[in-house]
C-alpha cells in the first residue's frame, strides 16, 4: 500500500516499514536487522483508512525551528523537516501524582526523579511558543504528573492568559478539583478556559482496572464543582481499551449530553502500549479510531455513524478562508488524516443530531477552499473581502437541509460567524450549542509512524528550549 520510516520497538532504531492491507484492516511491517520481523494493526479499517487519506494536507511547518536538521524522531526541536506548526502545546509542569495509573503515559509515579521546571522556565516556554511563526502557538495545555499537585498552578494559568493564548487547558484525573471547590474558582478566574478529565466510564470497573481505584465519585463530584465555579468547558477524556470500557462508548457519549451545560466534548484515546507486550496479545488488546466509530455506531443505535466522523485536517479550508479574510496566517490542522478525527452533534429534544445529517460538510467545505483561493485582483483587498463573505452568505442555504436541522439555534448565523471571525467569541458559542465527540490515536512503539510524527501538531515544549511531537516525546 505505501512505505514509510518506524522504529525498532527494542532498539528504537529507525528502520523501514510498510502499510499493507490484510483482512480489510491496514497493517504495519517492519524489520529490525538485530531484532526481527514486527507485525501490527495500523487502522482496522482499509476502507475508513482510504476515506481519511482524501484529506492530507501538508502544512509548511515553522519558518523559525529550533533545530536545523538530525534524524526524525530524533534531535527534535522542532526541525525544518516538521510540516505541521504547533497547533496544542503541552507543558509538563511536575511530574507528581496523586494517582498510580497502569495505564499512565507520563509513567509518573515511577519515574525516581522530581521534574518541576520554575516559573521562569516555564515562562520562557510560554514565549517560546508564542513566538512561533508564521503563526504563533493559539493553545496551551498544562499536563504532568498532575498539575494540581503544584501549590502554584493558578499563577500558572494566569501566566498564559497574559500570554494571550486562545485557548488555555489542564489536563487533570480531577482529584483535587473535587476535594476543593474554592480552586475551581481561583482557576476559572485566573483564565483557565478548558478542563481536560480523565474520565474512564460511568461505573466503579474502568477505574478500577485503569486507576486501581473507584474514581467515578471523584469525577462526578469534580465536575460539580467546575460548574459551579464557571469552569463550563470540560471535556471527558476516556483511555479507551478492549475489556475495560469499550463496552461503555455510548453510555460515556450520552452521560456528556446530558451534561452539556458543562461538558463540551469528549475525547477517547484508544490505549497505546508503553511497554513490551508480545505480537498474539497487541492483536486482541489493540483498539484503533475505526474499532471506535463500530462501538459509537453500535451503542448509539446509529444516531452517529462512521460516516459522521472526519479527520481532523478536513478543516483546513477554514484555515484558508479566515487567513484570505484576515490577510494574515491562521492556524492549519495540517495534521497526518490517520491520526486523529471528530464530529459536531446537537442535541434537541433528547435526540442527538450530528452535524453532518443536516450540513452538507464535504461541499461546503470545497466551495469555501474555493472562495479563499479565488483572486481578486484590481478591486481591492476590502472589497475582495466583502465579496467573498457575501458569496459565502448566499451560497450557505444550498448545504444546509432546513428540515432536518435544529430547530433551537440558527446554524447558518453560527458558521457565518465562525467563518468570519476565525476564532475566540464565535467558536465559543458554536460550542456552546454542540458537543465534540473525536479521537486521538497516539503512536506506541510497534506501530509508530514518522510520516505521522514529522505532521503532528499536539507538541511538548521543554526546558532546554525544544519543541517536540507528542508522540516523540512519550516513546522515545
Amino acid at each position: 500500500m505505501k512505505s514509510t520510516k518506524s522504529l525498532c520497538p527494542e532498539c528504537l532504531a529507525v528502520i523501514d516499514a510498510f502499510l499493507f492491507e490484510e483482512n480489510g484492516k491496514v497493517m504495519i511491517g517492519k524489520t529490525c536487522r538485530r531484532h526481527g520481523y514486527f507485525e501490527d494493526i495500523y487502522w482496522s479499517s482499509a476502507k475508513q483508512f482510504k476515506r481519511f487519506e482524501r484529506y492530507w494536507h501538508d502544512g509548511a511547518g515553522v519558518k523559525n525551528p529550533n533545530v536545523l536538521s538530525g534524524v526524525c524522531p530524533f534531535a527534535c526541536g522542532l526541525c525544518l523537516s516538521h510540516k505541521t506548526t504547533t497547533i496544542l502545546a503541552n507543558i509538563d509542569v511536575t511530574n507528581r501524582c496523586n494517582q498510580k495509573c497502569p495505564v499512565c503515559f507520563a509513567n509518573a509515579s515511577s519515574a525516581g526523579y522530581l521534574y518541576e521546571p520554575s516559573l521562569e522556565q516555564i515562562r520562557v516556554m510560554m514565549q517560546m511558543l508564542r513566538n512561533e511563526k508564521p503563526v504563533p502557538c493559539p493553545a496551551v495545555q498544562f499536563s504532568g504528573g498532575e498539575p494540581t499537585m503544584r501549590n502554584d498552578i493558578v499563577q500558572i494559568v494566569r501566566m498564559a492568559h497574559e500570554f494571550k493564548f486562545i485557548q488555555v487547558q489542564m489536563a487533570t484525573n480531577g482529584v483535587k478539583l473535587a476535594e476543593d471547590p474554592e480552586l475551581c474558582k481561583k482557576l476559572y478566574a485566573s483564565g483557565l478556559g478548558t478542563v481536560y478529565l480523565q474520565f474512564d466510564g460511568v461505573t466503579e470497573k474502568p477505574y478500577v482496572i485503569n486507576r486501581g481505584y473507584n474514581a467515578l465519585p471523584l469525577k462526578l463530584k469534580a465536575i460539580e464543582n467546575c460548574r459551579a465555579a464557571g469552569l463550563t468547558s470540560i471535556s471527558l477524556v476516556p483511555t479507551l481499551a478492549k475489556g475495560v470500557n469499550d463496552m461503555q462508548v455510548g453510555d460515556i457519549i450520552r452521560f456528556a449530553v446530558n451534561n452539556m451545560d458543562t461538558v463540551k466534548g469528549v475525547n477517547f484515546q484508544p490505549v497505546s502500549f508503553t511497554g513490551r507486550i508480545n505480537r498474539e496479545e497487541r492483536m486482541v488488546k489493540r483498539i484503533t479510531i475505526p474499532d471506535l466509530f463500530d462501538l459509537v455506531e453500535e451503542q448509539t443505535n446509529g444516531a452517529i455513524t462512521a460516516e459522521d466522523f472526519y479527520p481532523v485536517p478536513f478543516v483546513v479550508p477554514i484555515s484558508h478562508f479566515t487567513t484570505a479574510e484576515e490577510g494574515i496566517p491562521d492556524v492549519e490542522f495540517t495534521v497526518h488524516p490517520h491520526c486523529g478525527t471528530g464530529t459536531y452533534i446537537y442535541v434537541e429534544n433528547g435526540k442527538i443530531i450530528p452535524i453532518t445529517r443536516f450540513i452538507d460538510v464535504e461541499g461546503l467545505l470545497e466551495y469555501i477552499d474555493e472562495l479563499a483561493s479565488s483572486s481578486d485582483r484590481g478591486i481591492g483587498k476590502s472589497l475582495g473581502k466583502i465579496k467573498r463573505l457575501g458569496s459565502l452568505i448566499s451560497a450557505l442555504p444550498k448545504y444546509i437541509d432546513l428540515a432536518k436541522r435544529p430547530k433551537s439555534v440558527d446554524v447558518k448565523q453560527l458558521l457565518i460567524n465562525v467563518l468570519r471571525d476565525g476564532t475566540g467569541d464565535a467558536i465559543k458559542e458554536f460550542h456552546r450549542h454542540t458537543l465534540l465527540i473525536g479521537a486521538m490515536h497516539f503512536m506506541d512503539l510497534y506501530n509508530m509512524d514518522i510520516e505521522r510524527i514529522e505532521r503532528c501538531g499536539v507538541h511538548y515544549a521543554t526546558p532546554d528550549n525544544r519543541i517536540i511531537p507528542f508522540c516523540t516525546y512519550s516513546r522515545s
